[in-house]
């Protein structure tokens, strides 16, 4: 296999099981809501008549159905579900981070979109994590240095003024409960809190905050062991209950006092204390000058349908866009998804979207970014057309700068939809798994650590996946780049399919796969997020292939045609929700690459 140029990279046990490293904490869940059809087996999906809500652990997408349940619609499901996510799932959902929302509105029949990114603090300058040499200097990725200005709240409260239906105190009242009287944590939480909080073997090297995100914990950090310790001590166990008080105290103002209370009352005091007892960057005034905006969404179409997803400050709308415009041109269904031709096209139509991204795209407030050209039919007329059929271009060769020789996966995403015919498509993150480690005393969240997200080594892009391009470099207020990629697709007006997943920079390769599996190879819905996925991002110049089944031929072919050809264990986690255009019935298709999948119905 060598000469093949096959690498494999590690990162589970097996394809399709729980995850086993860096803690999976959440147990994914899909929730789905109906009048009659019967509950489904454990780890399965199911055709429902209803609501749906589809999110990755089991007490948070309850709290969602229940508000379906109760009548409100699928954005008042989707607040209620990420406040309760904050609560439990805390390598993930938050209210210390930021992320994104694509909405229908069946009302309006308009699709709508929210950036709540994260923003750097005023004091932000491009070269701030670089020491005069330009190497980086430590904390980078731990404490309270390596945090932006969280957007959730305000993301959140922004959905609920202008489209929300029930009582923003109802909405965020089932978190309080769940932080206050705490929730039965799984295995998988009790398994990664026991890794994060765990003492360090004294014999070995002392960690240092802002070493590379693997090798920083919570237990370097009192305010996080002291939130998320064993009371008496000990290892988690599942089956054990985490109560939060300090988060429950936070939320219960959040509840009383609206959205605001985040960013002017007292839990920005209690923010603005820490950041300035531990180095942090983050002020009042930062607080009180974030907002949420509502921002034009990213469209195209794709054989017939209309494709909606997230603008910038993500990228990921503009490169899931212009990888299908790419591929459109091609009859990818008469080779078949897992043929070496149309593999090395979707890895050709994968370099060059990403190309675009680490190029043309940053914050709009800061960055002039041509969305719609880059998001138009004409544009990937361009690209395709230095497009080889039969060999890979070198990722180089797209680049008008050197290269020089030498993102996190810890998102999650959710997917609503109520009887209306109104959807949610909502990814949100910390950034690393538990973002910057560190729990702001007093208030008992966990703090992003975001500002990794920008190019923080100005002028320098590498064959290993640094990218120094100037529309993501620091400014003050500015929003770093995202990956993330919540999409909906629509035909005739209804929605057809609603997507998304965390992943980092595979994020919007696993929607693409999603999609195309639906819409062009016509698999049935449980099949098209089963099916393995490939990932290509410009930098470093590697294909990879998502399981351990693809046939040695196919493996040969790509590397016949230069392809660096890598075979990892997981890409993604796409739970997703597709609706049967004739029936109107709703599939809920859980995702079991990193959790165990609850299914449950009325």
């Amino acid at each position: 296999m060598t000469t093949h140029r096959i690498h494999t990279a590690r990162r589970t046990n097996s394809l399709m099981g729980p995850e086993t490293i860096r803690g999976r904490a959440a147990t994914a869940a899909i929730l789905l809501l109906t009048l009659a059809a019967p509950a489904t087996a454990l780890g399965q999906g199911g055709w429902f008549e209803k609501h749906v809500v589809s999110a990755q652990e089991a007490h948070a997408a309850d709290v969602g159905r229940d508000v379906l349940r109760a009548g409100g619609n699928a954005i008042d499901a989707t607040i209620a579900t990420a406040f309760a996510m904050a609560v439990t799932l805390p390598e993930a959902g938050n209210i210390g981070g930021g992320g994104f929302i694509v909405a229908y509105l069946p009302e309006t029949k308009e699709v709508v979109t929210l950036d709540f990114r994260e923003t750097a603090p005023g004091s932000g300058t491009p070269r701030m994590y670089l020491d005069d040499s330009g190497k980086i200097l430590p904390r980078h990725r731990a404490g309270a240095w390596s945090g932006g200005v969280p957007g959730t709240v305000r993301g959140l409260g922004l959905a609920h003024a202008k489209w929300g239906t029930r009582p923003w105190r109802d909405l965020v009242a089932p978190a309080v409960k769940l932080a206050r009287e705490g929730f039965v944590i799984s295995d998988e939480l009790a398994r990664a809190l026991n890794g994060q909080l765990r003492p360090r073997n004294p014999d070995a090297p002392a960690s240092v905050p802002g070493r590379p995100a693997f090798q920083n914990r919570m237990v370097d950090f009192p305010e996080s062991v002291a939130a998320f310790g064993k009371p008496g001590g000990g290892d988690w166990n599942g089956g054990d209950r985490l109560i939060q008080a300090d988060l429950a105290a936070t939320l219960q103002r959040i509840a009383d006092e609206g959205p605001d209370e985040f960013y002017t009352g007292k839990t920005s005091d209690i923010i603005a204390a820490y950041m300035f007892e531990n180095g942090g960057r983050i002020t009042k005034k930062d607080l009180a000058d974030y907002r949420a905006k509502e921002r034009p969404p990213v469209r195209t179409t794709f054989r017939g349908y209309d494709v909606y997803g997230i603008g910038p400050a993500s990228s990921g709308g503009i490169v899931l866009c212009q990888m299908l415009n790419i591929l459109e041109r091609y009859d990818l269904k008469a080779d078949g998804p897992r043929s070496p031709r149309t593999l090395h096209r979707v890895a050709e139509a994968m370099r060059r979207a990403y190309f675009t991204r680490s190029t043309k795209i940053g914050d709009p407030d800061f960055v002039d970014v041509p969305v719609a050209e880059l998001a138009s039919k004409a544009a990937a007329d361009a690209l395709a057309k230095t497009i080889d059929d039969s060999r890979a271009t070198p990722s180089a060769d797209l680049a008008p700068f050197p290269i020089i020789a030498n993102e996190p996966d810890h998102t999650t995403h959710f997917s609503v939809m109520d009887s209306r015919g109104g959807a949610v498509a909502m990814t949100y993150t910390l950034e690393d798994s538990y973002g910057s480690k560190a729990v702001v005393r007093g208030a008992g969240f966990i703090l992003n650590n975001e500002m990794g997200d920008f190019n923080i080594r100005p002028g320098r892009t590498d064959d290993a996946g640094s990218i120094g391009t100037y529309p993501n470099q620091i400014a003050p207020g500015k929003r770093m780049l995202s990956s993330q990629c919540p999409t909906l697709i629509l035909k005739d007006g209804k929605v057809r399919l609603v997507a998304g997943s965390p992943g980092g920079r595979t994020i919007p390769n696993t929607t693409l796969w999603v999609v195309l599996n639906v819409l062009e190879f016509g698999l049935d819905p449980q099949a098209a997020v089963d099916a393995p996925r490939t990932h290509h991002q410009w930098f470093p110049d590697v294909l990879n292939l998502e399981g351990k089944t693809w046939p040695e031929e196919t493996l040969k072919a790509l590397a016949d045609m230069g392809h660096r050809v890598r075979t990892i264990d997981r890409q993604g986690n796409a739970n997703s929700i597709v609706v049967d255009p004739a029936t109107g019935r709703l599939y809920g298709a859980p995702d079991a690459r990193r959790s165990t999948v609850k299914a449950s119905g009325d």
